[in-house]
């Protein structure tokens, strides 16, 4: 590592799908073990999909189902920062991306990118990508976060990176530090090449590794669905969270990375 990665100002981040607080097939709710393992890798800034803000059955069939929408329980006193988008709403609840962060965040705003089809027929699961800007002490520019979560359909997902890459251009300044993590449910791995030659962003595995990493399904992982793409920014040490605990916790691989501003 050169002299000036060690100097510059650097954050830990973290991405993970929570799958609504539930095991595979929704067997046990496990969201306050799941927020011990997150605060566990101490993570400066946490990336999540599929989080609940609110859902009234479960609140009321569940022992230990916290008051707060999820989002508020796992950040707790931990994250004193955090950013909801509300993806799919049904008659009693939400779910969506949050995005927690130990640094001020100064202003976020949610993207919806569902594209009518047969997946948004066939399930009421809508997508969407939470932009926040991040006040990072050391840094003289604002850094920009973005948590996706991108659709099942091959045609969806092209749809949804081409509106990612017009978001990085439009709303994020061509100097500025950015970080786009979350589900991309890009089994192929097609997106690398888009996102590098329309938004200029480097996968952090593929730099550092030569390859993305797998990540689902969590308990074996085969398919490289969760992501960690990076602008202006280098990284160090790129890893897959151990299986134990959290192929118990997710059926999607952690990752998590230290990027240096």
């Amino acid at each position: 590592m050169s002299d000036t990665a060690r100097t510059a100002p650097h954050l830990t981040v973290m991405t993970v799908n929570i799958h609504k607080g539930f095991t595979t097939f929704n067997r046990k709710f496990i969201l306050p073990e799941l927020r011990d393992a997150v605060r566990k890798v101490g993570a400066d800034v946490v990336f999540m999909q599929e989080v609940l803000g609110t859902h009234e059955p479960n609140g009321k069939k569940i022992a230990d189902w916290p008051e707060a929408p999820h989002y508020e329980f796992l950040a707790d006193s931990i994250w004193p920062q955090f950013a909801y988008g509300r993806n799919t709403v049904y008659p009693r609840g939400c779910h969506g991306n949050a995005v927690m962060s130990k640094f001020p965040i100064l202003s976020h705003r949610n993207h919806d990118v569902s594209v009518p089809g047969k997946e948004n027929k066939a399930s009421p699961e809508k997508r969407g990508l939470l932009h926040c800007v991040l006040d990072v002490p050391g840094h003289p520019q604002q850094v920009h976060v973005v948590c996706v979560h991108l659709g099942l359909a091959e045609n969806h997902r092209q749809q949804q990176l081409d509106l990612l890459c017009k978001i990085t251009h439009s709303e994020v300044p061509a100097d500025a530090p950015l970080i786009v993590a979350g589900d991309f449910n890009d089994w192929r791995r097609r997106a690398h090449d888009i996102l590098w030659r329309d938004a200029g962003l480097r996968e952090i595995f593929v730099t550092a590794y030569g390859e993305s990493a797998k990540t689902f399904p969590a308990v074996f992982p085969l398919l490289s669905l969760d992501r960690i793409y990076v602008r202006n920014c280098s990284v160090h040490l790129p890893v897959v969270l151990p299986r134990k605990p959290w192929a118990h916790l997710s059926d999607h691989a952690p990752l998590a990375a230290e990027i240096h501003l």
